[in-house]
This record gives C-alpha cells, sequence and structure tokens, in this order.
C-alpha cells in the first residue's frame, strides 16, 4: 500500500516590497511549497512583478488575492500599519498568514490578529527567519544543557547606519509603523526571551527620536533570579547583528545572527572561564527556506502550532513596554 504526497501549499504573496523577493526564491527553494499569486495596489505592477518572477497569477488588489480560492497561504510583507487588517482579513478567507516583523504596530493589535487567526483554524506566524536557522538550534541545546552554566546575561545589537534619512522610507514613517524598535530591536527582544524562554519583569529604555520615530534605542529588562537583557538597536550605527548569552561558566557569542554572513556555513562561539574558545560550526542553510518548510509542514499537517503566534506577541508586549518607557523615562512592569 502507498501513501500518496501531501499537496503542496499554495501561497499568494500580498504586496511587491522589496522583502517579497527574497521570500518568493525561499517559497520556490522550499519543499512542500508553490508560488502560485501575487497582489499589488495596480494590476500593471503585479503584472510586472509577475512576470519576472515567474508568477502565474496576478491582481490588482489584496482583496482579489484572497477570493482566490486555490491558495492556502499567504505571506504578508505591507508596512506594520497594514499587518493587522489584512492578516484578519486573510484569516477570515481560511488563509493561513505568515506576516512580516514586527507583527503589528502593538500588542493589543499583535493578540486581536492571533485571536482571529485562531477563530479561524489558521496558522499564524511573524518572519523572522533566524529563530528557523539550524544554528539556532544547536545554540538553544547549549543554552539550555550546563554548558554556560546559570544564565545571568543576554546581551544583543541589531543596527545599520543612515548617513541621511530617507524621509521616505517606511521606517521613518510613523504613520505606517515604522520604528527602529520594531524594524530591529523585536529581533534583539526575540533573542533575549529565546534565550531566557520567559517574559521579563521590568523594562526601561531610552531612545532619539526624528519626527517621532525612534532612531535609536536600548533596553534594560529585568528577570526573576538575577538575570539581565540589554540590547541596542538603531538607524545611526554601523552594521552589527550579534547577541551574547552569559552564565556562570561560559557565554556563547553569536556574531552575525540576524542574518548570517554566509548561506552555506554558520558559526558561534563558547567563551570558557579560563580564556578557552571553542567554534562551533552548524550545517549551512538558507534561513528563510527553513522558515517556509517549517511554516507549510504546519499547514500540510493540519496541526497549528500555537507557540509561534504566543511568541510573536510576547514580543510585541515587551515592545510596547519598551515604547512607553522610553516616552515616560521610568522603568515598565509587565
Amino acid at each position: 500500500m502507498t501513501t500518496e504526497p501531501k499537496q503542496n501549499v499554495r501561497w499568494g504573496i500580498l504586496s511587491t516590497a522589496n522583502i517579497a523577493t527574497k521570500v518568493s526564491r525561499a517559497i520556490n527553494l522550499a519543499s512542500g511549497s508553490e508560488l502560485m499569486a501575487v497582489a499589488s495596489r495596480t494590476e500593471e505592477r503585479a503584472k510586472s512583478w509577475a512576470a519576472e518572477h515567474r508568477v502565474d497569477r496576478a491582481y490588482g488588489s489584496y482583496a482579489a488575492l484572497l477570493d482566490d480560492p486555490d491558495i492556502d497561504a499567504i505571506y504578508i510583507p505591507l508596512p506594520p500599519s497594514m499587518h493587522a487588517e489584512w492578516t484578519i482579513k486573510a484569516a477570515e478567507h481560511g488563509k493561513h498568514v505568515l506576516c512580516e516583523k514586527p507583527l503589528a504596530t502593538n500588542a493589543e493589535e499583535a493578540a486581536t490578529m492571533a485571536d482571529a487567526c485562531r477563530r479561524n483554524h489558521v496558522q499564524l506566524m511573524d518572519g523572522l527567519m533566524w529563530v528557523h536557522h539550524n544554528r539556532t538550534a544547536a545554540m538553544k541545546q547549549i543554552i539550555g544543557n550546563d554548558t554556560l552554566g546559570r544564565l545571568r546575561r543576554v546581551t544583543a545589537a541589531f543596527t545599520f547606519n543612515w548617513d541621511t534619512i530617507p524621509e521616505d522610507n517606511i521606517r521613518a514613517k510613523k504613520e505606517l509603523g515604522g520604528s527602529s524598535l520594531g524594524d530591529l530591536g523585536y529581533y534583539c527582544v526575540r533573542a533575549i526571551l529565546w534565550a531566557y524562554g520567559a517574559l521579563p519583569t521590568q523594562v526601561f529604555a531610552t531612545a532619539r527620536y526624528h519626527r517621532n520615530v525612534d532612531m535609536n534605542l536600548s533596553g534594560l529588562l529585568w528577570y526573576e533570579d538575577e538575570r539581565m537583557g540589554a540590547f541596542d538597536c538603531g538607524f545611526d550605527t554601523g552594521s552589527r547583528k550579534w547577541f551574547e548569552v552569559a552564565g556562570t561558566k561560559a557565554s556563547l557569542v553569536c556574531d552575525d545572527f540576524a542574518i548570517p554572513w554566509k548561506e552555506d556555513s554558520s558559526r558561534f562561539w563558547v567563551h570558557g572561564a579560563q580564556g578557552k574558545d571553542a567554534e562551533h560550526k552548524s550545517e549551512g542553510c538558507i534561513q528563510e527556506v527553513n522558515m517556509i518548510e517549517r511554516f507549510s509542514d504546519i499547514v500540510r499537517s493540519g496541526q497549528l502550532e500555537f507557540q509561534w503566534p504566543t511568541d510573536a506577541v510576547n514580543t510585541m508586549r515587551v515592545c510596547d513596554a519598551l515604547h512607553e518607557s522610553a516616552r515616560r523615562g521610568q522603568i515598565i512592569t509587565l
């Protein structure tokens, strides 16, 4: 007796944003996935993008794509201010949703999105690619096996530099959800939550603003059991994308956690108390392909994984508290 292979998950993309090109490649490379359609605000733009990326169906509105009964899953690379609206609409059309980070502009929106997906029995996941890298599982194993001892501090940074602020860039527009915390700090916050496996009890942040958008932000996160998290993010410092997890015995350092320098190899280090460093190499991979395959496997299995939206909503909860702290200049209790 033979078992018929499960049907590929058929994907549609809402928007022709730059990141859509990267993720469309991942969908095409991933097993169990098929890119079928793209939508834009104009049919002309959708058709042009579809021709360039060899996609069969092009729609001149987001709603038209959601009405396509052949589409199983939607990738949403729209500005953060539009994430809630189109995630909820996609869920109501029975589409599974992979939504770019930050999941929403605030935690209340994120929770509403998660509830809508849960009610409609569809998967929700934020597009945080690094958590799906092969190396991430290897690092998590070391964090959990007492190599580092009792965890004390997680520190992270993600920055790049704008010599001149591009006023028309989504990241610099408050009304579209622009924010260095949402764009870059979201990775750092998630790294701290990932390492500790829990939410902090209090946070504090400072930030520098331009037209009501944080151009940089530094944050502190207090945990129980004498643990701390710290990070900085911003659009005004050279390229940095690293984190360190430090314990009573040793520390783990990854210098390119958000976007690995190479697809065919990856590395991290464990620094011991006697100054002995151990370099660990993990099998190379394309992390966005891993993300698509993980998401598609969930869809094909029919068994939703609620930890993904929970992690995303929790990340937004911490980001909200950090935003509030920076505005008020006060420690905020979660």
